[in-house]
């Protein structure tokens, strides 16, 4: 308990902040409304983030065809060889389709956003061409300040950047090689998760968007760290192959609220609530029906009423919501 004194504010920061794994620490919580207080005992526990979920293949349906699907929620060092495993098994599959689920992907690193934008697209469309370029402000036109290097485009990467011990950098990425996805998006979508849909439409392939509006963050950090602390200052924006970085207010479904938004970041597909009432994955789930649907030549639900396709009403549901570290709400560079 923290009664104010030195040792209590160690005893509260041991329980908030554990330092070995096992340690067993008892919190006294006090709920709103509540007549009496509840007792809750915690122990601590290593715990391995999955960033990348529910791989999974859908029959097409009357359109024919497979469709993969995967919940994609973190761009972690570990996102890597589970993005390729789950390629690989979309791949093998034989899919006509992907389904991305982003919709509490807040971001990470932007390498692995490139990473993941090129096995989607595959070769075709993005050999030689820019994922992503960098602008700071007007005083460096040219050159990284951070790093001093020449401002250069990143590209779609076609390899591992080695950010785990297996697979070694330098591996060849598998891809699928499609010309549309359907991304399922909230308003947690935000920075690298932006920068995938940013840089496939930059080069041609048509992203359709199924959920609601992206939080809108084109823009981006080296991190820093200072005595301990980290400091993540804005520091530039990120364009795709067509010069579009244009995307402050998130990108939108053309039947979303676009008044206002730059015609660039409005895209094809349908404002959907997010949906509690099905597991994520589960093809009865609201976004990804819709998104299925709408593959079948199906016409987007009405903001409200919407039962017609199996989504939730708009107007009544609430918008789900992760809480994530600054570092997974982000778009990170590694400098090179």
């Amino acid at each position: 308990m923290n009664d104010g004194t030195a040792s209590g504010v160690a005893s509260l920061n041991a329980g908030l902040f554990p330092a070995n794994a096992g340690e067993s620490h008892t919190f006294v919580l006090q709920d709103p409304g509540a007549a009496a207080p509840r007792t809750v005992v915690l122990v601590s526990a290593i715990v391995t983030s999955t960033p990348v979920q529910n791989v999974s293949t859908i029959p097409g349906g009357a359109a024919g065809g497979s469709v993969g699907y995967m919940l994609f929620n973190d761009h972690l060092a570990t996102a890597e060889p589970a993005l390729i495993n789950a390629v690989r098994q979309l791949g093998a599959a034989g899919v006509t389709d992907l389904v991305v689920d982003i919709r509490y992907n807040g971001g990470g690193y932007l390498d692995i956003a490139s990473e993941f934008a090129y096995m989607i697209a595959g070769p075709g469309p993005t050999s030689g061409r820019a994922f992503e370029t960098l602008r700071f402000n007007a005083r460096h036109p040219g050159v990284d300040p951070v790093t001093g290097a020449s401002i250069v485009p990143t590209p779609f990467l076609s390899t591992t950047q080695g950010f785990t011990p297996s697979p070694a950098a330098g591996q060849a990425l598998p891809y699928l090689g499609l010309s549309r996805v359907y991304v399922l998006t909230g308003s947690g979508t935000c920075s690298a998760s932006e920068s995938v849909i940013n840089s496939l439409r930059g080069v041609g392939v048509q992203v359709i968007q199924v959920g609601s509006s992206t939080c809108g963050k084109p823009y981006g950090f080296y991190p820093a760290d200072n005595c301990g602390t980290t400091y993540f200052s804005i520091q530039f924006q990120g364009e795709n192959q067509l010069g579009f970085a244009n995307y402050p207010d998130g990108f939108v479904p053309q039947n979303g609220a676009t008044s206002g938004i730059d015609p660039g970041a409005v895209l094809p597909g349908c404002s959907v609530a997010d949906d509690f009432t099905h597991a994520l994955g589960d093809p009865a789930e609201s976004r990804l029906s819709v998104a299925l649907l709408l593959r079948s030549g199906a016409s987007c639900p009405a903001a409200t009423g919407a039962a017609a396709l199996g989504a939730v009403n708009l107007a009544a549901a609430p918008e789900g919501s992760v809480l994530k570290s600054p570092f997974l709400t982000n778009r990170i560079l590694r400098p090179r």
